[in-house]
């Protein structure tokens, strides 16, 4: 495999953005691959076994790792009211 090739395959590795064990993970990751969904960044969000029923990761390309941590750090930032503020201006474009 060429070192390009190589490079860019290691640039798709899913890797950790969150990772969590607290009683409201579920809905920190669900909260997060909205964030992530909407500025184009792919994810996934791994849940746990159906027993106990903690512990949640959102991964993310490696590539694209530091551009997802830039946009929770602005989304925490901004806070509820501009989440509340995306959605009113995406169900009024729908």
């Amino acid at each position: 495999m060429a070192d390009d090739a190589k490079s860019a395959s290691h640039a798709l590795d899913m890797v950790p953005l969150y990772d969590s064990l607290t009683v409201d993970a579920e809905m920190e990751a669900d909260v997060i691959r909205g964030v992530l969904d909407s500025n184009g960044i792919p994810s996934l969000v791994k849940r746990p076994g159906p027993y106990p029923p903690l512990g949640y990761q959102v991964l993310v390309p490696r590539g694209r790792l530091k551009e997802a941590q830039q946009l929770i750090e602005e989304a925490q930032a901004a806070g509820p009211e501009a989440a509340d503020e995306a959605e009113q201006g995406s169900e009024e474009s729908q």
